[in-house]
């Protein structure tokens, strides 16, 4: 909601400068709804023509991350890390192929129905699945494993920030489109030269609305939300990254507590829960 709020304030700023300094709201009323549909209807079409249709749906989508912000607060990576601490206690003291029941049927994990939220969410159930099945393979080796999680992390955060770099590549076209509606309001204003000087200055003033639109647009509306969306991408992959960090301090040898210290200093840190409220989440979790 901060994100509407401080659009809210935007638009009141730019039209109150605009009234108070003696500008009449009549032209912009008046051209607004012919140089929204030129600037508009150019910038939908060229973000069409740029992107897939999966891209388009994804992007789309990351409107609800623009106004909500990320999805995962201090209470999921306190049950992330209480989740990672199980799996890791069981894999030390009774074997890797004890994780085999939860991997394989996650709907019905006692773990993972400890952990709901967890468990919905299906790309981060199928990482810890996926990487806990390798260590029942024998893939024990720390490096590549790492190597592995790290290029499928990065793979994901650049298929994710793909909508953002979408929305960005708009909002640097959308001045350009804003000099197009204004060049075709200079064509029809020519078109009628012979009218008197206060019809062409009215004709002139409403040209120039596209070019007033298509800046307004470009960095007070769709760079916004493409940089808001950037932001969030990125803290929400901090979310996979804990996954990661708490696997391989398993795989180097480290105690489950150490592991899931590990995984927690990776999480965003207005997000980070402290060692007390990690350490009360996983003292009286029951391993079995």
């Amino acid at each position: 909601m901060l994100t509407l709020g401080g659009l809210a304030f935007l638009l009141i700023c730019v039209v109150s400068s605009y009234v108070l300094s003696g500008g009449s709201l009549g032209p912009l009323i008046e051209a607004l709804p012919f140089e929204m549909l030129t600037i508009g209807g150019a910038a939908i079409g060229t973000f069409v023509m740029a992107n897939s249709i999966h891209d388009v749906k994804h992007t789309l989508s990351g409107f609800g991350k623009i106004l909500k912000g990320a999805s995962f607060k201090k209470s999921d990576y306190i049950e992330l890390l209480s989740l990672m601490f199980y799996f890791t206690k069981l894999a030390n003291s009774k074997g890797a192929m004890a994780l085999e029941p939860h991997i394989e049927k996650p709907q019905e994990s006692i773990a993972f129905k400890k952990f709901p939220k967890i468990l919905a969410n299906a790309h981060a159930t199928a990482m810890i699945c996926d990487y806990l099945r390798m260590l029942g393979m024998n893939a024990d080796d720390p490096n590549q494993i790492e190597d592995v999680m790290g290029r499928e992390l990065k793979k994901t955060l650049h298929e994710e920030l793909h909508g953002a770099h979408a929305l960005q590549t708009m909002a640097d076209g959308l001045p350009a489109l804003g000099i197009v509606a204004a060049v075709l309001g200079v064509i029809k204003t020519m078109g009628h030269i012979n009218q008197p000087p206060a019809v062409l200055g009215a004709m002139i003033g409403g040209a120039l609305v596209g070019t007033f639109l298509g800046v307004l647009l470009a960095y007070g509306l769709v760079g916004p939300f493409a940089a808001r969306l950037q932001t969030v991408v990125v803290e929400e992959s901090k979310y996979f990254e804990v996954i990661r960090a708490v696997l391989i301090a398993h795989l180097h040898g480290n105690a489950p507590q150490v592991s899931v210290e590990t995984g927690r200093k990776m999480a965003p840190n207005q997000h980070m829960p402290s060692f007390q409220e990690l350490e009360a989440a996983t003292r009286n979790l029951q391993i079995g």
